[in-house]
């Protein structure tokens, strides 16, 4: 008997220090935004996940990794598997930290110069997509000012 009595004075005295600490206007206003369900129906409907909503791209930006991810596809179905992963880890980084993926992208390219192709056609697209890929980050490094570039 003396341990019921014990117990329920312990009860009320952690949700009397609750209370104390919440303060009446934090409580009664969390009891008012308790959404009740509307029907039974809306108890069983499964709850729509939240939208994701990315961030707007600047559009240099998208010309950049479309242009990246153009060329790392191309290296690929090519054998270059080495090369496309390195472009696209360098465009991945453009994701959190813009300037240091284009600069990885930069010496990316710089290292692509090495890759021949011995067919002819092949070795055109390939200098197409580098040269597009080029452009592209020159154009967002002039934009973002990360360098001076001079135009030839």
């Amino acid at each position: 008997m003396l341990d019921a009595i014990v117990a329920v004075v312990v009860v009320l005295l952690i949700t009397t220090g609750m209370l104390i600490i919440l303060g009446p206007r934090n409580v009664l206003s969390r009891i008012a935004s308790i959404r009740r369900p509307n029907g039974v129906n809306a108890l069983f409907e499964p709850r729509r996940p939240p939208q994701v909503v990315s961030r707007a791209v600047n559009p240099k930006t998208q010309r950049v990794l479309l242009a990246a991810a153009r060329l790392a596809n191309w290296l690929r179905t090519h054998g270059q598997d080495e090369a496309s992963k390195d472009i696209r880890n360098s465009a991945a980084r453009m994701a959190g930290n813009e300037p240091a993926g284009l600069y990885a992208l930069q010496t990316t390219l710089r290292r692509m110069r090495v890759v021949n192709v011995t067919d002819s056609a092949e070795q055109e697209r390939l200098t197409a997509l580098v040269t597009e890929l080029q452009s592209a980050v020159r154009d967002r490094f002039e934009q973002l000012e990360l360098l001076p570039f001079r135009r030839p």
